[in-house]
């Protein structure tokens, strides 16, 4: 749920999750939970890809960036992730097949990295 006044970065980071949702949608995945936040971290979405339950990271960087959006995931972001992730998959009995996808944003271009983190880490 997002607050009632957005700052216009999180109206940005918004409206390009929402482009991601949209984009995964078309391709059959189901949404599960948006904004998911614990104090470990955070997932942009959570979806469902058949039996499995992805989580998202959506990066989007202006074209012309010097670094592009998937470059611009570092350790620290993906550790907070993973955690996030573990920590949402306490809720199951059993542990359901999982994986977590990057929706990479380059000006325009959607790109989705699946499997792009490892949630080893």
């Amino acid at each position: 749920m997002w607050p009632t006044r957005l700052s216009d970065k999180q109206e940005q980071g918004r409206k390009w999750e929402d482009a991601a949702q949209l984009y995964l949608q078309r391709h059959g995945l189901v949404l599960i939970e948006a904004n998911f936040r614990c104090k470990l971290g955070e997932i942009d979405l959570i979806m469902r890809d058949g039996l499995t339950l992805v989580f998202v990271e959506v990066r989007q960087r202006a074209a012309g960036s010097q670094v592009g959006a998937a470059a611009s995931i570092g350790p620290a972001k993906v550790r907070r992730i993973v955690r996030a992730a573990q920590v949402y998959l306490q809720r199951f009995a059993r542990m359901p097949p999982c994986r977590i996808d990057v929706i990479a944003i380059d000006g325009t271009r959607i790109e989705w990295l699946k499997n792009a983190i490892d949630g080893t880490s």
